[in-house]
C-alpha cells in the first residue's frame, strides 16, 4: 500500500488540473489508511487487518482488470447473421432462448447442430448477402466466425456464449449477458482488432500446446474439466506417455527458450 500511495503520488505530480488533484487525494488517503492500520495491527488487530487487505486486494484487482473499450458509434447493418452452437458453455444460448432474441432484432439466427460444417455455414450466409457476422458459442467457435468475417471485409460480433468467453472478456463484453450482447448488431460499436494465427489457423484470444491442449480435447472436458486434466497428465507424461514430454520453443528474439510440458500463446486485442 505504501507503495502504491508513492506511486499515485508521483503520478499525481506529474498532471495537472482535477486528475492531479484525485491522484494526490487518493495518495494521501491510501497513506493515512497505512498508518491506521499500523496502529490497528500494534494493538493487536492483526485478524482485522489482514481481512481490510484482503478486501482491498479485491477491489484493486477488479479495477486493474476491468475492461476499458471505446467504442466509437457503427452504422447498424442490414442483414446481419448469427451462428449459434446449442450445445456451448453448458447451453448458454438456448438457455437465453438466443435464436428468439436474434430474430426480434432482425438477426437471421443459424444453429450449430451435430455434423454440420461451421464453416460451410458461414461461407453461405456471406452467399446470401450478410453484411455482419456473428458467433456465440466458445472461443474456437469464434475464431472460425472472425476468420471469414475478416476475410470479407465484415463486421463481426462476439456473443459470449462459451465457458470461460475470455474473448469477450479481452473485449469489453459482458459476460453474464448472452442476449444484450446482440445489440452490438443493433446500436453498438465498433473497433479493429488483431487475429493471432498457428500454423495457418486464426485464434483469437490464445492457443495452447501440450497438456491442457490435449486435455480439452477430450470429450470428457465438457462436464469434469478439473478431473480430465488430471488425468491428462500421466497419460501424457507418465511411463506410458512420450519419452521426451517437452515442448521446445524458440520466442520473438530468435532464442529458444527452456523445456516445458504447457505452452499459452495470448493474443490480447
Amino acid at each position: 500500500m505504501v507503495v502504491l500511495a508513492g506511486g499515485l503520488g508521483l503520478d499525481g505530480l506529474r498532471r495537472r488540473g482535477a486528475s492531479r488533484r484525485i491522484e494526490l487525494v487518493v495518495a494521501a488517503v491510501v497513506l493515512a489508511a497505512v498508518v491506521v492500520l499500523a496502529v490497528v495491527w500494534r494493538t493487536g488487530g492483526a485478524a482485522l487487518v489482514a481481512a481490510v487487505l484482503l478486501a482491498l486486494g479485491g477491489v484493486a484487482a477488479r479495477i486493474a482488470f476491468a475492461a476499458r473499450v471505446v467504442r466509437p458509434a457503427a452504422p447498424r447493418p442490414s442483414r446481419p447473421v448469427v451462428i449459434w452452437n446449442p450445445r456451448s458453455g453448458g447451453g448458454k444460448a438456448e438457455k437465453a432462448n438466443l435464436g428468439a432474441e436474434a430474430a426480434a432484432r432482425g438477426i437471421e439466427a443459424v444453429e450449430l447442430r451435430p455434423g454440420d460444417d461451421l464453416v460451410q455455414l458461414v461461407e453461405d450466409a456471406v452467399a446470401r448477402g450478410a453484411d455482419a457476422l456473428a458467433a456465440a458459442g466458445g472461443d474456437g467457435t469464434q475464431a472460425l466466425v472472425a476468420t471469414i468475417a475478416a476475410r470479407e471485409g465484415l463486421p463481426f460480433a462476439c456473443i459470449p456464449a462459451g465457458t470461460r468467453n475470455h474473448f469477450a472478456l479481452d473485449l469489453g463484453v459482458d459476460r453474464d449477458d448472452v442476449v444484450g450482447a446482440l445489440d452490438a448488431l443493433v446500436d453498438g460499436g465498433e473497433r479493429v482488432v488483431d487475429l493471432a494465427e498457428v500454423n495457418g489457423r486464426v485464434f483469437v484470444n490464445n492457443a495452447s500446446l501440450g497438456v491442457y491442449a490435449e486435455a480439452v480435447q477430450r470429450d470428457s472436458y465438457r462436464g469434469a474439466k478439473t478431473s480430465t486434466l488430471l488425468n491428462t497428465v500421466p497419460d501424457a507424461f507418465g511411463k506410458d506417455g512420450p519419452d521426451h514430454p517437452t515442448l521446445r520453443w524458440t520466442g520473438p528474439d530468435g532464442r529458444p527458450g527452456p523445456p516445458v510440458a504447457a505452452l499459452l500463446v495470448s493474443n490480447n486485442p
